[in-house]
């Protein structure tokens, strides 16, 4: 399927502090953005930080910006008179930069993920629609995904006259909605970017320090300006005032995408709609199935996400060979729509399943590059490793839905697994012995999950009946539904 034959449609759930926002293509799930009240994502906010401390064996700072954790900003992340993206291997000395204690405007680039603070840059950008300010950039900039040479050129030279008669000391980035735009548009675009970048200097000189100088959007107004494109054929919002609300900003600011706008009244939940619901809540798992019969693993650590692929039930109709293909293929089509489902980033390692044939491994990596094509995350695939495992990298901004829906388990501490029942039985027998040694009693209750009853009743009723031997005494068994599956209790009456 071509790029062309793309038809996307994004649909927006509000609920009382919670908005979630879901991309589809072609009515397949692509993409959930989830905004709560109490933990709004941080990414582009603006703060008046305080450095807290230098750490020059890192090259790297952490600045206290008003939150629980602080910051951390890397000496290649501070503005000091060239580019961030710099290829100068020999950066100016933090101690050159920065000192304990100093004032300094920066700007969230990761939100805090698990135990590390927001990843920070003095590098400040102020995205628009078809524009992103560089306050202390001085080049033009357009977007990799305009591919159009011609166009490219126009947007390069149009923008670059722009900001020569304004006379202003900036640079921009031209995004990819602004492919086709008119002059007109990104006049306005430019114009209201200066005067906000103007706007959050007095705040920064007038603000004090550890505080919030620039919010980025609520969620409901970044769709429109971050992920509408020409391609979005329509937006169903269930909320009346948050229709409104983007409705007005789409007529002030974005006025070709106002008709695009509609709100959802029908009485089945919005995310209903194409199976939204049940998406979200496979994403969640840890295998995902296969329409061949084969599936995939996903395990997501806290350094990498590996992702194995099997074949399962699938026994294909040809050879061995033809049905690891075939298995694979579904695979990286299934494993990039995943990756952006689940929004996971950093380090990815892919195993799929070992083929023998030259032609299949490259058609493999084919289909994976072009299923990732589409992806907004900045990605890199590396070749086929000797080991025969695809080694990728995806740009994370923001955290992965598990970490946003989930937490750990107070049971299994996040292990994803719990002690097998006939492990819990010889737990069981040694503390009956332990009791035994230690205590004097007539009897004994075993209080215990309705599972490990019935397992000792059963396949342990032999070691059962040796046990009430061994320590001449009688052992009786209760089940208890409010116990966990580890959770035994051993009574001495």
């Amino acid at each position: 399927m071509t790029d062309e034959s793309q038809k996307e449609e994004i649909l927006v759930n509000v609920t009382p502090r919670e908005v979630r926002a879901a991309l589809l293509e072609n009515g397949v799930l692509q993409e959930v953005h989830i905004e709560r009240a109490a933990c709004r994502g941080l990414i582009s906010n603006i703060y008046k930080g305080k450095v807290s401390r230098v750490l020059p064996g890192m090259q790297a700072a952490f600045v206290d910006i008003g939150l629980e954790r602080t910051g951390f900003l890397h000496a290649s992340d501070i503005a000091n008179g060239h580019s961030n993206d710099s290829e100068d291997a020999t950066s100016p000395d933090i101690r050159e930069l920065l000192r304990d204690g100093q004032e300094v405007l920066v700007q969230v680039m990761k939100n805090p993920l698990g135990s590390k603070g927001a990843r920070l840059s003095t590098f400040i950008t102020l995205p628009s629609r078809y524009l992103v300010l560089l306050p202390d950039g001085c080049t033009v900039g357009v977007s990799a995904r305009i591919e159009d040479e011609a166009e490219r050129n126009r947007l390069r030279d149009l923008l670059g006259e722009m900001i020569s008669a304004d006379d202003a000391s900036c640079g921009v980035i031209v995004r990819t909605a602004a492919e086709g735009a008119s002059a007109e548009a990104l006049r306005a675009d430019l114009d209201f970017l200066m005067k906000l970048w103007s706007a959050v200097q007095v705040q920064c000189s007038k603000g004090k320090v550890k505080t919030l100088i620039h919010e980025d959007l609520p969620l409901p107004i970044r769709i429109l300006r971050d992920m509408v494109t020409s391609e979005v054929e329509q937006v169903l919002v269930d909320s009346e005032q948050d229709y409104e609300k983007m409705k007005s900003f789409a007529q002030c600011f974005l006025p070709d995408l106002a008709p695009k706008l509609a709100h959802y009244q029908k009485r089945r939940p919005i995310f209903d709609l194409h199976g939204v619901e049940d998406e979200i809540e496979k994403a969640l798992a840890r295998s995902v199935s296969l329409k061949s019969g084969g599936h995939v693993v996903i395990d997501q650590t806290e350094s990498m996400t590996t992702i194995d692929v099997n074949t399962g039930g699938y026994v294909g109709n040809r050879n061995l060979e033809e049905t690891i293909y075939r298995t694979n293929l579904e695979a990286a089509v299934t494993i990039a729509r995943q990756l952006r489902v689940r929004n996971l980033g950093g380090i990815i390692i892919i195993d799929f399943i070992d083929m023998e044939v030259d032609e299949h491994r490259r058609r493999v990596m084919e289909v994976l590059e072009q299923s990732l094509a589409r992806d907004h995350a900045r990605h890199q695939i590396t070749p086929v490793s000797p080991l025969g495992l695809v080694e990728m990298t995806r740009k994370r901004t923001r955290e992965s839905l598990q970490h946003v829906l989930c937490e750990s388990c107070d049971h299994c501490d996040g292990q994803g697994f719990v002690m097998s029942a006939s492990t819990v039985c010889f737990e069981i027998f040694r503390e009956v012995i332990r009791q035994h040694r230690q205590f004097t009693f007539d009897e004994l209750l075993v209080l215990a999950h309705q599972d490990i009853i019935e397992l000792l009743l059963d396949e342990e009723s032999n070691g059962l009946v040796e046990l009430e031997q061994q320590i001449g005494k009688p052992i009786r068994l209760q089940p208890e539904s409010l116990y966990l599956h580890e959770q035994f209790d051993v009574v001495l009456i």
